[in-house]
């Protein structure tokens, strides 16, 4: 079968990834760019006879090297590695998503122009005329709905004509625009280069970078002169100021050119905007009410998840004791049956739940952001996200870590920038979920009584405070100044979604995260099994008792007595797990359920006795110091593997662990000998 290779362009919101998922389905694979912290998504699909690979470019404005988003695609670009480009634009607010195609004019790569949200425009009273469009550019253009793919018979028909692949955008009428710039600049630039252009590269678009200051172009360039035609080109860019809106205000007369008699409205003026819109970007009213629908959509994504979750753990808790009863008649070892049970079936039964969970915040916000509101939300928080150098996007991990960590990590997705989405996910890790209550209610409410309010007053203040110091520490890394700047994006128009694609994109991101989970989980779950495990359930037998009582020397430094000290790295798995093993390590005689039945939750804990046994065991100062470092603990093994998924950088997951741990640790013994002094 015959190969093609396409590559999709366009900017955020385009509907390029709901096409990419129309396209491959589920023949797809994510993964980072070689040597690059973008996500790489490629996907494939048979059409008559003929395979196709479909590469989804990063969603970017234009074409620049501000962002490594945009290097990426034009390195991609550049590389030939794509026969066809198929550059995507919002049919419903051509005048601005069809800069792309302007930013793209100039590069001899063969492309389409696909209108995407044709059923949009419509409703909008637009009529659009392909034909009249594609004779002015000459290349195809095709009306599309990507959510539909029903609309995809167009598309499919252009890719089966030999033509397509060697259709060039016609670069004259833009390239003339920019021979009027004032002063002569481009006429001057573009003198010194070579008639022929470089590579993929045509003169004329390698001198409109030039004058935008585009570094990579001036590399693409420099090799080519001589030193001579070097200096007069540095001289003459010396003298350019504000080139991008020389060259932007070309773009968009070249853009008025071609949308003149090709787009007619049957309705006069710009449409009404609803009440409904009005109130969600209002001002006063627009952060209340997105706080109100995102808090909605996290109790209707636990709706979703809980029976799902009880099912799993039902059917989960049943298949082990099938196993444990089927192994024991057996005659196999005791040991074998409690690592197959308590080790791996207990970690697949925290990968599903998390799994249903990741379903349930996704279908819910995916829902959200299909319908156009999602973008009504990063607006309305912007200024408020600047503060922390992040979008307004990044508000919803927040609020949503409230009530589970994970579902925070899983909705940075939204945001573009993958610097300020890994960013996002090491400060979500401060929100405190609802399982950290539980805890520090107990133990705060054990200690001090009515003076357990001023310790969680005191915990928002640090935390705060945390996410303030972590911004700054990794915005630095990670967040470009170019990506410091404020928000600027349309409002797409409310529409309703296709439910199929949503669906499916959904599945197709379970099936990713599952996997991906159980790699990790089951390796730590194991793991932590095996120093826990004793064959009479005697907590001094285990590995885990030799070692705790080993290092207390070094964990007092802390203000954690090995107990303690245990219970905070059991609450790295989850945050449930830590009472379980404080009620284990305290209420101890030597006959326990055994550490990992209490930390996965199999076993009942007394609160009302662990709280006595926790206050003949530790000092307030000590109790301070757990609090602090539970709070301030990674939230949870799942949370890190969904941040491992979300990155696709084990390496910043480690080191967001890393921070978070000894951050913890920190807190703790300040908080130690903060409480030394009052108590």
């Amino acid at each position: 079968m015959k190969q093609m290779t396409i590559a999709l362009l366009g900017q955020p919101n385009s509907g390029k990834s709901t096409l990419f998922n129309g396209l491959t389905g589920s023949r797809q694979h994510v993964g980072n760019w070689p040597g690059k912290t973008v996500e790489r998504k490629e996907g494939y699909f048979a059409f008559d006879g003929k395979n196709y690979t479909v590469v989804d470019l990063p969603g970017t404005y234009g074409l620049s090297a501000n962002s490594e988003e945009e290097i990426v695609t034009r390195e991609y670009i550049a590389s030939g590695k794509a026969d066809l480009v198929c550059i995507l634009t919002d049919a419903s607010q051509l005048e601005r998503s069809l800069f792309m195609l302007a930013d793209y004019t100039g590069i001899r790569t063969p492309v389409i122009l696909l209108l995407n949200m044709m059923d949009v425009a419509e409703q909008q009273g637009k009529e659009i005329s392909s034909t009249s469009i594609a004779k002015k550019l000459g290349i195809p253009v095709v009306p599309i709905i990507a959510a539909d793919k029903k609309s995809y018979g167009d598309l499919f028909k252009t890719l089966k004509e030999p033509e397509t692949i060697s259709t060039m955008l016609d670069e004259n009428i833009l390239s003339d625009l920019y021979k009027r710039m004032e002063r002569g600049v481009f006429k001057q630039v573009f003198s010194l280069l070579p008639e022929e252009g470089i590579g993929v590269y045509s003169s004329s678009w390698l001198a409109a970078k030039l004058i935008e200051q585009d570094s990579m172009a001036m590399e693409v360039v420099w090799d080519a002169l001589s030193t001579d035609d070097r200096n007069k080109l540095t001289a003459l860019l010396s003298q350019v100021r504000d080139g991008s809106l020389l060259t932007g205000d070309c773009k968009f007369k070249w853009i008025e050119s071609l949308l003149r008699d090709s787009v007619a409205e049957r309705k006069k003026g710009a449409p009404k905007r609803s009440r409904f819109d009005r109130l969600a970007t209002s001002k006063t009213w627009g952060k209340p009410l997105s706080i109100a629908i995102i808090i909605l959509g996290l109790v209707l994504s636990m709706v979703i998840a809980i029976p799902f979750m009880g099912l799993f753990s039902f059917l989960l808790s049943a298949l082990s004791l099938l196993i444990t009863h089927g192994l024991s008649d057996a005659g196999a070892p005791a040991l074998i049956i409690s690592l197959l049970c308590d080790g791996v079936l207990t970690a697949v039964t925290f990968a599903l739940m998390m799994v249903v969970f990741v379903f349930g915040i996704s279908l819910v916000f995916g829902f959200i952001e299909e319908i156009g509101y999602m973008a009504r939300i990063s607006y309305t928080f912007d200024n408020t996200m600047a503060k922390f150098g992040l979008q307004g996007k990044a508000i919803m991990p927040f609020i949503i870590s409230f009530g589970c960590n994970i579902g925070g990590v899983t909705g940075t997705r939204v945001i573009d920038s993958w610097g300020q989405r890994v960013t996002t996910m090491a400060l979500s890790w401060v929100v405190p979920c609802a399982a950290t209550w539980g805890v520090v209610g107990l133990v705060s409410s054990v200690f001090f009584g009515s003076g357990a309010v001023f310790v969680v007053l005191s915990l928002f203040a640090v935390a705060l405070l945390h996410m303030v110091i972590t911004s700054k520490i990794f915005g630095k890394q990670l967040i470009k100044d170019s990506d410091r700047s404020g928000l600027i994006m349309e409002l797409p128009p409310y529409h309703k979604p296709k439910y199929k694609n949503l669906l499916r994109f959904v599945l197709n991101r379970m099936g990713d995260v599952l996997i991906r989970a159980l790699k990790i989980i089951i390796l730590v779950s194991v793991l932590f099994w095996a120093l826990s495990y004793t064959a009479d359930g005697n907590v001094e037998n285990s590995i885990i008792y030799t070692i705790g009582t080993f290092i207390e020397p070094v964990t007092l430094w802390f203000g954690l007595r090995w107990q303690t000290f245990m219970a905070f790295i059991a609450s790295a798995m989850g945050k449930e797990a830590a009472l379980g093993v404080l009620a284990s390590l305290f209420n101890t005689s030597g006959e326990a359920a055994g550490i990992w039945a209490a930390m996965s939750g199999q076993a009942h804990v007394n609160t009302s006795s662990l709280g006595g046994a926790l206050l003949t065991g530790i000092s307030k100062a000590e109790a301070l110091a757990f609090i602090y470092a539970f709070f301030f603990n990674v939230p949870c093994l799942m949370a890190v593997a969904s941040t491992q998924q979300e990155s696709h950088s084990v390496r910043w997951t480690f080191r967001i662990v890393g921070y978070y741990i000894v951050t913890a640790l920190l807190m703790a013994t300040l908080a130690y000998y903060i409480g030394l002094l009052i108590f």
